[in-house]
């Protein structure tokens, strides 16, 4: 596969650390901006829990001089809309809108990151809609078990802790708390404006530059380590039916089997020929959905099979997701690597394709790795993986203590410590 030459990314750094990236993409009429900062659930202290995702919601409840309303009117009477992210390790504020109507995006998300309000009533409305959130998610068992997944895995750290916080954490937190955090962790070097489509490189910097000079040239508190621990955690629920995620420690970004890992997760249950798709729903019928992910961070990473399946079938669904993980980290066709690193290469071409998603991306690779890799670049890291690096990553997976989580009617399942004498090599 051929990828076309990059588009030319342009990056600048202000005097107090800030980056500023773009890409022109000279075919698109709309562009995409936003922020993205190196500040998320994992930089939160103990008393901090959720505090990283309130203060994205918070940001659009009104500034200094616009109120929640204004906001979204502002940005609405152009054609755009506002968004925002908080993940582990970065909150991000993007918005979509003409290339005309950049300057007023950039200048929306500038204020509400700098100068929010943190109003005493909105805070307290924006508290239940959080817990209202958490609600939702705590109804939905196919998400919910992620959650489960990561705190049975990263016990007693940031990492192990649902991003949206606990009720009781939510409704602990305060202004002061927010004000603190912002202090903190929303600096300048921590912190990229980026911009992807009909976006002018010299005219983004100068803007940037007058909203976010008075950011702290100071860099921010780093996260502390988490250790995986690995283990079995099974919460019973009356469902229709049993949802399990199974895996073990992965890799960081900066580690040599990052792109391995990757692929491997691509065969394993990545697309509809992936081996679990096709042992267990089309050549079984044992369930609807089951899918390998894998998620790496700054410092470690994390491996996963996720599936439902009815409650008669769960024995069966478990040991048959084991049994193909062991088989593909046993040996893998040529056939099936290639079309891994096809459709992963795809992948990266579709996201160069959109200014929301490019935009995300190049931001990201900054934060990530400090410069922003070539497409020829990435696409040559996929196809270096080879057998032996997939069996080293399939190996690494194995040689860990697992982690296993269930939602729901689990009494057919066998027990963890027989779980753990099957994930071993073959």
């Amino acid at each position: 596969m051929i990828l076309p030459p990059d588009p030319q990314v342009l990056l600048t750094t202000l005097g107090n650390g800030l980056r500023v990236v773009s890409e022109r993409m000279d075919h698109l009429a709309t562009a995409s901006v936003g922020i993205w900062i190196a500040a998320g659930a994992r930089h939160e202290h103990r008393d901090e829990h959720g505090l990283a995702h309130l203060i994205e919601h918070m940001a659009f409840k009104g500034t200094d001089t616009r109120s929640a309303r204004q906001i979204a009117e502002d940005i609405e009477n152009v054609g755009g809309d506002l968004n925002a992210e908080t993940t582990a390790e970065v909150t991000s504020y993007f918005a979509r809108v003409l290339g005309e109507d950049l300057p007023l995006a950039l200048d929306l998300i500038g204020e509400i990151v700098t100068r929010p309000a943190f109003a005493a009533d909105e805070l307290e409305r924006e508290k239940q809609v959080i817990l209202q959130e958490i609600g939702s998610y705590e109804d939905a068992p196919d998400e919910l078990i992620f959650d489960l997944f990561m705190e049975q895995g990263f016990p007693d750290s940031v990492l192990g802790r649902p991003i949206l916080g606990t009720p009781d954490s939510v409704m602990g937190l305060s202004e002061a708390s927010m004000r603190t955090f912002l202090a903190r962790q929303y600096r300048a070097p921590a912190m990229v404006v980026a911009a992807a489509g009909a976006v002018d490189h010299d005219t983004l910097v100068a803007q940037a530059e007058r909203l976010f000079a008075g950011l702290s040239p100071l860099d921010p508190e780093q996260a502390v380590a988490c250790a995986y621990q690995g283990g079995d955690v099974r919460q019973k629920r009356k469902l229709e039916q049993v949802h399990m995620v199974i895996g073990a420690q992965g890799v960081s970004f900066h580690d040599p089997l990052h792109e391995a890992m990757h692929v491997f997760a691509q065969v394993l249950g990545g697309g509809l020929s992936s081996r679990l798709f096709q042992e267990l729903r089309e050549k079984r019928g044992l369930c609807y959905d089951v899918h390998a992910f894998f998620t790496p961070f700054s410092d470690t990473g994390i491996f996963g099979i996720y599936g439902g399946t009815g409650a008669k079938d769960a024995g069966q669904f478990t040991s048959v997701m084991i049994d193909q993980l062991r088989q593909a980290a046993a040996r893998l066709e040529p056939a099936e690597i290639a079309r891994a690193k096809a459709q992963i290469k795809v992948g990266m071409l579709a996201a160069r394709e959109s200014p929301t998603r490019r935009a995300d991306q190049i931001a990201r690779q900054l934060l990530a790795f400090g410069r922003v890799p070539s497409g020829q670049e990435l696409s040559q890291r996929i196809q270096n993986v080879d057998e032996n690096s997939l069996k080293q990553a399939a190996e690494r997976l194995l040689q860990g203590q697992p982690t296993f989580a269930v939602i729901g009617p689990h009494s057919g399942l066998p027990a963890f410590n027989r779980l753990q004498t099957d994930f071993v090599p073959l």
